[in-house]
């Protein structure tokens, strides 16, 4: 009896290819419907009659108040939506292949951490949410680069670099939680305390176009160089001293490739606040649907992660009469999740 194609050779070899065509087709489909989705609800042809009217120049049959809803106010929070949610689901992809293991998530360094402080410095300042994004995402990078320094100098004395950075990591993003922590107990609490604390729920109903653009230049930026050399990170689920007997650099592609993730993660952060859990619970996903091989794994989390957060975001306008932030919706679902994840693999691992 001949086997048949899900039971054969061709099908393991066109599997992931298969599966990257079809999550694709999901987001595009759950993007157009989002895009009507709301408490004014605009049916999906009315959706696309406006979007190829708008490309194409062509007439378009919908009423003003529809066009005017969907090109105005959900498009650029829509496209903000799916450009966080990839660049997190990179980011955690990235450093749990990195740090060897699957339980990292982007803010591992403290970009969060940083980014979160520099926002809340910018809102007791009054300062309007493009310089917020702006301060957010400096000191989100200089968190992760004081993190690095510090382990580089404590690395000299323990020979062990990746257990020293996760551990000054922690310590740094630590440090600027209590940084944070100071800064709202010195707000006004009438005014910048709930502006502060509402931002590090996350969120993306503040999110304007120059938000979009300076969060378009750190994924092109970021994203480019981790699908060029994501093969290579394959190796680093290997000793260091296995990889450098290949002829592979460890110590500079785990810097390069720490350095594009926390661009990622930084830009993510300081575009929507605070969004836990994406970038942690995305990367399983997707290698329970498309394997660890981190050249198919890339591009799988970059269309999960985005389907992901547009859902979350829909959920988030209209589940109850007033929006609520984005983190609060990612916890909901990412800390059950992650609690059966962990309740498998110890499964696993006790019958063996």
């Amino acid at each position: 009896m001949r086997k048949g194609f899900f039971c054969s050779k061709d099908s393991v070899k066109y599997y992931p290819t298969f599966m990257a065509i079809t999550l694709g087709i999901f987001f595009l489909i759950v993007f157009v419907l989002s895009l009507g989705f709301g408490r004014y609800m605009v049916p999906a042809n009315q959706v696309l009659n406006i979007i190829v009217g708008k490309i194409f120049g062509t007439s378009i049959t919908a009423s003003p108040v529809a066009i005017d809803v969907v090109i105005n106010i959900r498009l650029l929070r829509i496209i903000a939506a799916t450009m966080v949610g990839g660049a997190l689901s990179i980011a955690g992809t990235t450093y749990q292949g990195v740090f060897r293991n699957p339980i990292v998530s982007p803010d591992l360094l403290g970009a969060s951490s940083g980014a979160a402080f520099g926002a809340a410095i910018a809102l007791v300042f009054s300062l309007n949410m493009f310089w917020v994004s702006i301060i957010s995402f400096f000191t989100g990078i200089g968190a992760v680069f004081l993190a690095y320094a510090i382990s580089t100098i404590m690395s000299k004395r323990n020979n062990n670099d990746l257990l020293t950075l996760v551990l000054t990591g922690m310590v740094v993003a630590s440090l600027f939680t209590a940084f944070t922590s100071l800064i709202k107990l010195v707000a006004d609490p009438d005014s910048k305390l709930p502006a502060i604390t509402y931002w590090l729920m996350g969120g993306l109903s503040t999110i304007v176009p120059q938000n979009l653009f300076m969060l378009l230049l750190a994924l092109l930026i970021g994203i480019i160089p981790l699908f060029l050399f994501s093969w290579r990170i394959n190796l680093m689920s290997f000793d260091d001293e296995e990889v450098e007997s290949m002829g592979l650099d460890v110590k500079k592609y785990r810097i390069g490739f720490i350095v594009c993730a926390t661009l990622l993660t930084t830009a993510s952060v300081a575009v929507s606040g605070v969004i836990g859990w994406v970038g942690l619970i995305i990367p399983h996903i997707s290698r329970m649907i498309i394997g660890p091989n981190y050249k198919k794994l890339m591009p799988a989390s970059l269309l999960i992660g985005a389907t992901f957060l547009i859902l979350v975001d829909d959920i988030t306008r209209c589940a109850f009469p007033s929006e609520i932030p984005l983190g609060i919706i990612t916890s909901i679902i990412g800390a059950p999740f992650f609690i059966i994840l962990m309740l498998k693999r110890r499964g696993v691992g006790s019958e063996t």
